[in-house]
């Protein structure tokens, strides 16, 4: 429509042709010869573009502004793999890659733990078993959680020549410090039990975190390893990317976060044992020394 022979009323219409003319990499002079050329006087169309572009531009830094910042990366652990080898030496045996993915980390190894060692976390840890408890990120501490349906207990580090074996193989595989770890933690599974998705980072805004990183930082990487193979079920479970770890005895899925955020895509879970039962042992790798 000719513009030259009407009101000339600067309509929401017209501003939002400006913004996408501006969003398409069009230069002003373009967009202002445009306006001319549909009949738009040189003052009116010049008010236009500039009045409309400022608002927009103050909007987008507003809504910019708005957003949580996003978390800091940080160093993680890493298996010393080289692209293409099945195996790695981790000091006393040679544990195999069965799958590694990079967004989000996760590697899937084989042979990380012996029948015999299985066999042994499992007998030592029976007798200390309770209900499982999570961390309590309102005050720092523990609490009972209603989708964490297992049993466990924690070994100290290094409590017993068999924990201080796996724990310097583990920091030999992984790439990271033994003091970086937090106890070895066994759990175990009955029919029905399970641990519906969730992170295992520390929330950055919750009250109670800045108490659980006194004791060695963000956690930034898990390490679950499968002591016994349940008849059905049970498997690790990554929503995010559609993926379930069958549950092996002696094998193992390591998964990495370098920040707090669901961007890692570390979203994951035990699903429930349908038949049998099962154990694992998870251990946990802090930015700092554990104490």
């Amino acid at each position: 429509m000719d513009q030259s022979t009407s009101p000339q009323t600067i309509t929401p219409q017209l501003r939002e042709w400006i913004v996408a003319q501006a969003e398409a990499g069009h230069s002003a002079e373009t967009i202002l010869q445009s306006m001319r050329d549909a009949g738009w006087h040189e003052d009116t169309a010049a008010d236009a573009m500039e009045s409309t572009l400022t608002e927009h531009l103050a909007r987008h830094a507003a809504a910019q502004a708005a957003e949580p910042p996003t978390a800091a990366r940080v160093p993680v652990p890493e298996p010393l793999t080289l692209a293409g080898v099945p195996f790695i030496d981790a000091g006393d045996r040679q544990v195999q890659v069965v799958c590694s993915m990079r967004h989000p980390r996760l590697v899937v190894f084989a042979n990380l733990l012996s029948a015999e060692e299985c066999e042994a976390l499992i007998e030592a840890a029976s007798p200390r078993l309770d209900r499982s408890l999570t961390v309590a990120l309102q005050t720092g501490g523990q609490e009972v959680n209603r989708d964490r349906t297992s049993h466990g207990m924690f070994f100290s580090r290094g409590e017993t020549p068999l924990i201080q074996r796996i724990e310097a193989r583990i920091a030999r595989l992984l790439n990271w410090p033994e003091v970086n770890g937090e106890g070895l933690q066994v759990l175990h599974y009955q029919p029905g039990a399970e641990y519906k998705p969730h992170y295992d980072y520390f929330d950055t805004t919750a009250p109670g975190t800045p108490t659980i990183l006194k004791r060695g930082g963000q956690r930034v990487a898990t390490l679950v390893m499968y002591l016994n193979e349940p008849e059905q079920g049970g498997g690790t479970i990554f929503p995010d990317i559609q993926l379930e770890v069958a549950p092996q005895r002696g094998n193992a899925v390591f998964f990495s976060y370098d920040r707090a955020d669901p961007e890692t895509r570390s979203l994951h879970g035990g699903a429930p044992v349908v038949a049998g039962e099962k154990w694992i042992a998870t251990k946990w790798l802090r930015e700092g020394e554990f104490v």
